[in-house]
């Protein structure tokens, strides 16, 4: 579902993050007394009535300043008023109208999205309308008292803002592919993100820990809609401080959980990092799909065996996922950017795939007829009844056998890559649960199949 966007706009430090958390009734938008902590465009889905929206949060509008990250902020902002449907102008009640806010409302007036006025910190709703009252020489129509905190006024907030917003019937209904973009700082991930978009969509700058949020866009490839999740850089614990970076961190790692397939980004100049094995290791451990990136590929000298050299390498050093495909890309010259999204369908089918009973055990026959189960000291063999998919995201299927311990590790990577071989299951994990079960459950469990028949 393409919802409309609702942009939030405001000077820093007016608690702008504070509002999206109060829209979108959750505690997602980092909030952390430091002005300019939210940079990027960070977008959180709401609801009022009966409208749904997507309300984006936007870094501190600063214009007469063109310092540090100021000038990619106030991009960010006009990016984001751009592709929405109507913006809310935040201003802080308790310090009253400024400069900055007036020159704010000038822009915003000349624009043609509707503006609704929210005037945050008035967390009395008496001394509220006295606070708020002298916004309107902002010439923005009515200036709503609210408390983002408490959530004072909010409601009617909201109700002038959907008058400008479209309904449920009116917005057109899309399956969408969730793709998390995650890699250690500085490895390219915003770069990766705006080659797919063909836009400024994420700032970009040499120095690391600029993304701090994870931020979500929508980009369209051959009828097919993927919401793509750019995230902090994921730095080793002892490097964190606490703070917004902390957050960030934290964000990063609920991208991978939401995510249908997640793309690891890896620097081809420093080759594969113990961090970057760490998050192939919480990648398989959250169940995603996933697709191994090797970005900047462009500044390794090749020939004709390189690329041979380091898909072996990454092989060996990122065994937790060796089911992910690898792509080798240059995000700055754009050099098989596209193709990414083409191994990010595979692995999304693949994710969410289901196989017949009886295909399963076809395939368990036939790799048990090539390799017998283990024989243990005492002469005791395992033996597997038969098997079955008990879930997908990712594809889990249960084997039943007579005893579990009977069978090592050795023989249970052997099922696993001969369900990978028959089956496919390119770029997703595959869970197999090994389940005791004694004889006479199974012939029961058979004879019951047989009634049903």
């Amino acid at each position: 579902m393409s919802l409309p966007i609702v942009a939030i706009i405001g000077r820093p430090n007016v608690g702008k993050s504070t509002i999206v958390n109060r829209l979108a009734g959750v505690q997602d938008a980092i909030v952390h007394d430091e002005p300019g902590v939210t940079r990027d465009r960070t977008y959180r889905r709401a609801f009022w009535q009966d409208r749904e929206y997507v309300v984006v949060d936007t870094g501190g509008l600063v214009f007469d300043d063109d310092t540090e990250f100021l000038p990619m902020i106030r991009e960010q902002a006009m990016l984001a008023l751009a592709e929405a449907k109507a913006a809310i102008l935040v201003v802080d009640g308790q310090a009253g109208l400024t400069t900055s806010d007036e020159a704010i409302a000038r822009w915003l007036r000349q624009q043609t999205v509707p503006v609704v006025l929210a005037v945050n910190k008035c967390e009395s709703p008496e001394q509220g309308l006295t606070q708020a009252s002298e916004f309107w020489q902002l010439g923005l129509g009515e200036p709503f008292p609210v408390s983002g905190i408490h959530g004072n006024g909010t409601g009617e907030l909201l109700d002038e803002l959907i008058k400008y917003l479209p309904s449920a019937e009116e917005i057109e209904e899309t399956d969408e592919i969730k793709v998390a973009i995650v890699g250690r700082p500085n490895v390219g991930k915003s770069s990766l993100l705006n080659a797919f978009v063909g836009e400024n969509r994420s700032i970009v700058s040499p120095i690391s820990g600029t993304t701090r949020d994870a931020i979500d866009t929508v980009v369209e490839r051959d009828e097919k809609t993927y919401r793509l999740i750019d995230t902090a850089g994921i730095r080793r614990k002892k490097n964190v401080e606490y703070g917004a970076e902390f957050f960030g961190i934290n964000r990063a790692f609920k991208a991978i959980r939401r995510a249908d397939v997640v793309l690891l980004v890896i620097d081809a100049v420093d080759g594969v990092t113990e961090q970057d094995q760490k998050l192939a290791g919480r990648i398989d451990e959250e169940g995603r799909a996933c697709v191994i990136v090797v970005n900047k590929w462009d500044a390794i000298e090749k020939d004709s065996h390189t690329i041979y050299e380091f898909e072996e390498i990454f092989k060996q050093r990122l065994s937790f996922i060796e089911w992910a495909e690898t792509i080798f890309v240059s995000a700055q010259t754009g050099q098989r950017v596209e193709k990414i999204l083409e191994l990010v369908n595979v692995a999304a089918e693949e994710h969410k795939r289901r196989v017949t009973t009886a295909v399963i055990n076809e395939v368990l026959q036939e790799a048990i007829s090539w390799h017998s189960p283990p024989t243990t000291r005492q002469g005791k063999q395992g033996k597997i009844y038969y098997g079955t998919q008990v879930s997908s995201q990712p594809p889990a299927i249960a084997l039943f056998v007579n005893e579990p311990k009977r069978f090592n590790d050795n023989y249970r990577r052997y099922i696993e890559r001969q369900f990978r071989q028959q089956l496919g299951f390119k770029g997703t994990p595959l869970r197999l649960m090994w389940r005791g079960k004694k004889v006479r459950e199974v012939e029961a469990g058979n004879r019951n199949r047989a009634t049903r028949v």
